[in-house]
């Protein structure tokens, strides 16, 4: 005899990005000074609201330099490039919700921000938007 898994555990073996996960996306089209291109992203949004929804509320990351006094930007580590390795920014000035189906989200191998980085995030977040 031949079993099936139950729908349940299918449907939570399909990948949904959470809250804290670092997720690849694709940010084109994009207009005037946003990013543009596949990026890494920080998800804000509960894997419950993804799942329902298919957007993901985040932030945007670069390796880009001149973020470095940035103080919208939180430094959370390094990352290593064809050349060197990068100090790797979340940019707390752009949250933005992106489809992330359409777009074609995927797993970043940082996997998760830790606890105190995520917090510090949500912290300069925060300060811009006052919530």
């Amino acid at each position: 005899m031949v079993t099936r898994p139950s729908l349940v555990s299918v449907k939570s073996s399909v990948w949904v990005p959470d809250r804290k996960e670092i997720i690849w996306i694709d940010c084109n089209p994009q207009v005037g000074k946003e990013m543009r291109d596949i990026h890494p992203f920080l998800v804000l949004s509960p894997r419950n609201f993804n799942e329902k929804t298919s957007l993901v509320i985040g932030l945007p990351m670069t390796t880009a330099e001149y973020n470095a006094d940035n103080p919208f930007a939180v430094a959370v580590g390094q990352t290593k490039g064809k050349k060197a390795e990068k100090t790797s920014y979340v940019l707390c000035h752009q949250p933005k919700s992106f489809d992330w189906r359409l777009r074609n989200g995927k797993p970043h191998q940082l996997g998760c921000l830790p606890d105190g980085l995520f917090d510090q995030v949500c912290l300069r977040l925060n300060q811009i938007i006052q919530l």
